[in-house]
């Protein structure tokens, strides 16, 4: 375990990638959102999205502690698997803090009115049904996804090389696209509207953990053939 936490002080050594320039990406979307509200006149209530670009930026940060992290930490004589558990550890707090900014940022909102102009960037009303802690595991699981399809892509080019990563995007590209259409051709909207209903805001998000537990297990296999 000693081990696993030296790979997270690794990774934590440059701040500004896992907490500096979330922070910036944060506190600039909300302030650039709010001045746009107070621009648009009427009363009601003004919605935007901006409060998940920092939650997008983990994208960025797994794709880089996987190309930049990794060759430097073959040269400390790190092993393959402390780095691997050490790096997911590092996105699990990193999300968790994320998780937290942005159900703060929602309480601030409702305490505030929307800053006062009726403006909302992370509190909305469906994501806030399941209250603060759904709202949490929402941004969590988000940004924890983001991290992970990152580290997973940046593995397989450092594994396999360019033309297999490109190869993986379009078969997953086409196989979203052939459940569209198989969707759309059988008629199947109405029960896929039904089943996320039924699932809810949490249910949902926990099939984002699977999603983001396979993503891991495929990466963790691809990993051991990575060239740093």
């Amino acid at each position: 375990m000693r081990r696993v936490l030296n790979v997270v002080r690794l990774q934590l050594i440059n701040k500004q990638t896992f907490i500096w320039v979330p922070l910036i990406i944060l506190v600039g979307a909300t302030a650039l959102s709010v001045l746009v509200y107070w621009m648009i006149p009427g009363d009601g209530p003004k919605y935007g999205g901006a409060g998940q670009a920092p939650l997008w930026y983990f994208l960025a940060i797994g794709i880089g502690a996987m190309t930049y992290t990794f060759p430097f930490s073959q040269a400390m004589s790190i092993t393959r698997r402390d780095f691997f558990l050490g790096t997911m550890l590092t996105a699990v707090l990193g999300s968790a803090l994320m998780g937290g900014l942005f159900t703060a940022g929602g309480a601030i909102e409702l305490a505030t009115g929307g800053y006062g102009v009726n403006g909302w960037v992370f509190y909305w009303p469906w994501l806030w049904e399941s209250g603060p802690g759904g709202a949490f595991l929402f941004a969590f699981t988000l940004a924890l996804f983001f991290f992970v399809a990152g580290f997973t892509g940046a593995t397989i080019f450092k594994s396999w090389g360019l033309m297999v990563l490109t190869i993986t995007w379009i078969t997953l590209a086409l196989l979203l696209i052939g459940w569209f259409y198989l969707v759309t051709t059988l008629e199947l909207w109405g029960q896929v509207a039904e089943t996320i209903s039924t699932l809810g805001l949490i249910g949902l998000t926990l099939w984002g953990l699977v999603v983001v537990a396979v993503l891991s297990a495929v990466s963790f296999l691809a990993f051991r053939r990575a060239r740093p």
